[in-house]
């Protein structure tokens, strides 16, 4: 009689609906953890025939994007040895011109009231300008994985370079920099120096020049060299000494590279420049002495930023006979009209810029300063004015 009932015990518990709910639970689980492996196994294989297999394309641009950085040269040196990188890096690189740019070569045309007729459309977009501002033109620039803006400088002589204020210290934000000089617009320079990657932005790479007075003299011996402007106001690149720079009245210059365009002659871009896709920053000058002011976006997935290729094209389209490549990344900022008008990340993902050491700047006109100082005065008159009759009464 009691191996009866535990019989019947046993037969309920099996056909209990908690204990079939149970099993069904595990059977999910069971499917769910081998999607899981499997899928890890396929990511994994994905993965390894992406880093090590027979096409290279990836290799590359993950090699030459991560050695361009600061702080993810680990996405490098974790999956190839030191070998394997140069190799890398010496076939995908920018092959410079050996010219020094030569100013002769551009003439500045003064601003005439004449009827233009454009070549095409990206002549039409530099030469039309902005009826309601004479002194520059922003010009939207959109390529395959890439967006950006152009600033159009019809001024040269007003193109000058700011440096921070706390030169060995730490660099500044280029806002900050951009309002301390009573900038229109603004975009960041140089490269720095940078020993222990704390991007503290304190002493510009190379020979740096404000205003006539040479600032840094620290040797250099990247890519490209110095990017300024003579006396006469026409942008000049080239690898030279300080003597050499003197020489030629360098007045505004930063150091950088590399150069993308020199005497109207491209560079030649072997594989995919050594420069990964990334946030860029490009200055040139038109045969006619138009200043192009250039920051492209990225460190996006459908955005992440553009190759050399792609800046060589983009200052092709647009006239530059002069333009080279300057610090990029989390540097690259376009300062315009008191905002930051394109959109820095930075290494963490993190939508901000960065300290930096130098910049180019669009000033204000000479009359549009003393306007303003004299407003300035003005309101402090008034100031002492309203406090001395106030005190007509304490």
């Amino acid at each position: 009689m009691e191996n009866i009932v535990l019989e019947r015990e046993e037969v309920n518990y099996k056909e209990s609906p908690k204990h079939g709910k149970h099993r069904k639970k595990k059977s999910v689980f069971k499917k769910i953890l081998t999607t899981f492996i499997i899928l890890f196994i396929i990511g994994c294989a994905t993965l390894g025939f992406l880093l090590y297999g027979p096409y290279p394309g990836f290799r590359e641009w993950l090699i030459t994007t991560a050695m361009t950085t600061m702080t993810h040269q680990y996405l490098a040196t974790w999956f190839y040895s030191d070998e394997t990188i140069q190799e890398v890096l010496n076939k995908n690189r920018v092959a410079e011109s050996d010219e020094v740019t030569d100013p002769t070569l551009t003439v500045i045309i003064e601003d005439e009231n004449k009827p233009i007729e454009y070549a095409n459309e990206y002549e039409r977009q530099i030469l039309e300008k902005d009826p309601e501002n004479e002194d520059y033109k922003i010009i939207d620039i959109e390529g395959k994985g890439y967006t950006g803006y152009l600033a159009v400088i019809y001024d040269p002589s007003r193109v000058k370079t700011i440096v921070t204020k706390k030169l060995g210290k730490s660099g500044q934000y280029l806002k900050k920099m951009a309002e301390d000089n009573d900038a229109l617009v603004a975009i960041n320079g140089g490269g720095f120096i940078d020993p222990n990657y704390n991007s503290n932005g304190a002493n510009p790479l190379g020979i740096t020049f404000a205003d006539g007075k040479l600032i840094t003299a620290n040797t250099y011996t990247g890519s490209g060299g110095l990017i300024g402007f003579t006396e006469d106001n026409k942008l000049v690149l080239g690898k030279m000494t300080v003597k050499e720079a003197k020489e030629m009245k360098i007045r505004d210059a930063v150091t950088f590279g590399p150069f993308l365009i020199v005497n109207g002659k491209s560079s030649e871009v072997l594989g995919n420049g050594g420069w990964g896709t990334a946030p860029r920053t490009v200055i040139g000058q038109r045969k006619d002495g138009i200043v192009l002011f250039l920051v492209i976006d990225g460190r996006t997935v459908k955005r992440p930023g553009a190759d050399m290729n792609d800046l060589i094209e983009i200052m092709e389209n647009y006239g530059a006979y002069n333009a080279a490549n300057l610090d990029g990344g989390t540097s690259s900022v376009m300062y315009v009209n008191g905002e930051i008008i394109n959109d820095p990340i930075d290494s963490t993902g993190a939508h901000k810029t960065r300290f930096i050491s130098t910049g180019f700047i669009l000033t204000k006109e000479k009359d549009e300063k003393d306007d303003e100082d004299d407003k300035y005065q003005n309101t402090t008159n008034n100031f002492n004015t309203n406090t001395t009759n106030n005190n007509k009464y304490n």
